[in-house]
Parts: structure tokens; sequence; C-alpha cells
């Protein structure tokens, strides 16, 4: 009875910490754990080309110093990683130096992911190793003269670069602490979202206070109640990541569309929650703060444009028409620094998404002084507090080139 008893009670210990590590995530195998860390950094979008393979790099990445291509990451032996150990990978990630030694461009956000654990670093290795392997040379080095000279980069990364693993903060919760891991290092939300100084560095100075990407702008993520995320709440942020949309307020446009597709809709709910926690604490930004010189709301031209060619849908007031057109009024896609956003939409139109109705194309209707008056007018009218910085040649300069 007692040898039954001591069975019993032992089956019931064993039953008990599977049941615990099955819920806390140990019992996942590395290479589940994972493919779920790769979707948390979106490493499909950066690193497969249109048309190309998963995973087998070849995108172009621009910036004003040239451009590179992805490498590829699948575990082929002679084009991708399939001879780098662990330590290799890890080496790239956490310290941004590649298996033969030179250092890698900051184009690869290992500012970032130098704050992901060696866990998790070893758990994508893991993932990676068990992709289909695909043959795929890339050239990754397309960068001007000196910046394609790799020894170039030994004074940016004493500058710019300190590796060193994130380190919880006691003071917060664990919710907090889990938002802070994921947007400061695999998620690499910075890297967007940050104003670059000459060198192509982040200016830490204004972390998340928004910046131009592929010529969209991405938005404020501070708690800046005019142009940031002040008015929205945790789970309002957390709902915008899952499904691309806000309600009644604004969507998802340009690379933010990709990274919602490929990454935040796949995460878990608590893992966005925990996102949108850590970001809601993040002080407002003292460069945006919607004070600078405004246009006159009233200026003929611009009210002529609007009620000509948009009134109809969007209403006098600029609200839309709930689930079928989107508002103006406090969009921040209209009221993005840049101004970018809302003359790429009128130029080319939008999709229908999110149960919204497609809308057409200006681009022939309106001419670039006309699109630029009619952007300022939107940016500057219904409480929207933009500046009115939308020029003809900023507009003739899109309208020129589809790739941006």
């Amino acid at each position: 009875m007692r040898i039954n008893l001591f069975i019993a009670c032992r089956l019931k210990f064993l039953t008990f910490a599977l049941c615990f590590l099955t819920f806390s995530g140990f019992a996942q195998t590395p290479e589940k754990n994972g493919a779920y860390l790769s979707i948390v950094g979106d490493c499909i979008s950066c690193h497969t080309a249109p048309s190309g393979k998963p995973l087998a790099g070849g995108l172009k990445m621009n910036s004003p110093f040239g451009y590179v291509l992805t490498p590829n990451i699948t575990p082929d032996l002679a084009t991708g990683i399939g001879s780098w150990t662990k330590d290799d990978f890890f080496g790239a990630v956490h310290n941004g130096v590649s298996k033969k030694g030179y250092d890698l461009y900051p184009v690869m956000p290992f500012t970032s992911y130098t704050k992901v654990s060696r866990a998790d670093v070893d758990a994508i290795y893991d993932y990676l190793k068990t992709v289909p392997p695909v043959s795929n040379p890339v050239q990754v080095n397309h960068l001007d003269f000196p910046f394609n000279i790799r020894s170039s980069m030994i004074v940016w990364r004493e500058l710019f670069f300190k590796p060193g693993f994130f380190k919880p903060d006691p003071q917060q919760s664990s919710v907090w602490n889990r938002g802070a891991y994921l947007v400061e290092g695999l998620a690499h939300c910075a890297e967007c979202h940050t104003p670059r100084n000459l060198m192509g560095a982040m200016e830490s100075s204004k972390l998340f206070s928004g910046a131009a990407v592929d010529g969209w702008y991405a938005l404020n993520l501070t708690s800046n109640i005019a142009t940031g995320l002040g008015s929205w709440s945790a789970q309002d942020i957390a709902n915008y990541l899952k499904t691309g949309s806000y309600p009644g307020k604004t969507t998802v446009l340009g690379p933010m569309e990709e990274v919602v597709h490929n990454s935040t809709s796949r995460m878990t709910d608590a893992d966005l929650l925990a996102i949108a926690t850590y970001l809601k604490s993040v002080p407002p930004s003292s460069k945006l703060n919607g004070a600078d010189r405004k246009v006159d709301a009233t200026k003929l031209e611009g009210i002529r444009l609007y009620v000509d060619n948009c009134s109809g849908c969007h209403q006098s007031t600029g609200k839309g028409i709930a689930k079928v057109i989107p508002p103006l009024a406090g969009n921040p896609s209209v009221t993005d620094p840049s101004g970018f956003n809302i003359v790429k939409v009128i130029i080319r139109g939008i999709q229908a998404r999110d149960g919204y109705i497609p809308m057409p194309s200006f681009a022939a209707q309106l001419n670039d002084e006309e699109i630029a008056e009619l952007a300022n007018y939107i940016r500057t009218s219904w409480g929207n507090s933009a500046s009115a910085n939308v020029t003809s040649a900023i507009v003739k300069k899109i309208r020129a080139n589809p790739g941006i």
C-alpha cells in the first residue's frame, strides 16, 4: 500500500510538472520556440526578396550611403548559414560580426538584437537549421565608397554600438518587462520609428519619435497625446498590431503592412499586450509636440480642392463614414510629420481593406501644387495638428518614384 501510494504521488507530481512546463512554454522544442521568435523578429520580411524563396535573402535595403542586399539565412551550405555554428550565429546577431570576422552594417539591426538572450538566439538558430535550404548566392555590399570598406565600421561601432543583454527593471511588472524585452530587442521597433543622424545611427534622444522609412513615415510611438499613442489604450495598440486596424481611426500603411502580416498578427495576445503596456510608458516626444507653424485651415484653395475631390466620401468634418470610409480627422497616417503617407495615398489610391471601400488615385486629376495644397489643408483641419510642410517638390518626387 505504501509503495502504491508513493508511486501515485510521484505520478501526480510528474503530471503537475509536465502541465506546468507545457503552460510556461518550456516543453516546446527549440525549433518550435525558435519559429515563434523568428516571427517576433520578423526575419522573413527582410530576408525574402520579392518573388524569392523564404529566407533566401536578396531583398534590396536602401540607405543614404548606397544599398545592401540581405543575405541568405537558409541552411544551404554554400550560400546560406549551413556551415555556421551556434557561436557564429550568435556573434552575428548579438555582436554584429560575421562568421568570417568582418563587421556587419547596421542595416542588420544588431544594435537592437544585442539585447536578446543567448537562449532565444540559439532557439532561432535551431529553427533556421530546419527550414528548406535554398541555393541563392547574394552579393550583399553595394554601398558607396568609402562605406563599402568594412573597416569603416570600426569608428561607427566605437561611437554608436555597445553590446549587452536586456536587463529587467525590478521596479516594473513582469508584463512591462516582457514588453520592453520585445520592443527594445527582437521586435526592434526603434530601428524604424527613430530618426537617424548623418552617420546612420539612431538618435538616442529621440527614440520612438517617428522617422522616414522607404519613403513612408514610421509613426511616433511615444505617449505624446497629439502625435503619438497618448490617446490610445494599451488594448487599442494590441488590437492594431494584431489586425492592422484601429476601427474609426486608422489602418496600417507602407512597410508596417508587411510587419503586421508577417509578424505582429501572428504573435500571442499576451505578447502584444506586453508590447502595448511598454509603449504606453514611453515619455512624450519633446520634438514632435505639434508646436510647429500651422497653415490657415480656411485657405480658399485647400477648401476648394477638398470640397471638389474629398468631401463626398470623407464628409465636411473629415470623419468619413463608420466602417465604410476611414476618417481623416485624428488619423495618424494623415498627421505623420513628413506628410509622405497622405501624398502617396492621394497619388496612388488605396485598396479595399478591413471593410473599407477602395479609394481611387487622384494623380491624373490634380497637379503637384494642388496635391500639396490639399494635403496641407487636410493635415491642419478638424483638430489635426500636423505642420503644413508638404511642398510641390515633395509631391513631384513621390509621383516620379513609384519605389518610394
